[in-house]
């Protein structure tokens, strides 16, 4: 069997500080919370809903 990309051989260590863990969990949660509206989906129906769908548009460019 081979051995694939080696994950084995790889160790990554870094920090990232808790504030911003904490400011990007809040973001995630108030993007979910938003997701889950009925104004979304009606801006959704109407073809009027930016906020979301922007960050998908992106997401595909980047390759994610």
């Amino acid at each position: 069997m081979t051995k694939g990309f080696g994950k084995d051989d790889v160790k990554v260590e870094f920090e990232i500080p808790q504030e911003q863990i904490d400011m990007l969990l809040k973001k995630y949660k108030k993007i979910k919370k938003y997701q889950k509206s009925n104004l979304y989906q009606v801006m959704t129906m109407d073809g009027t809903e930016s906020i979301v769908s922007e960050m998908i548009k992106e997401a595909k460019e980047e390759g994610f």
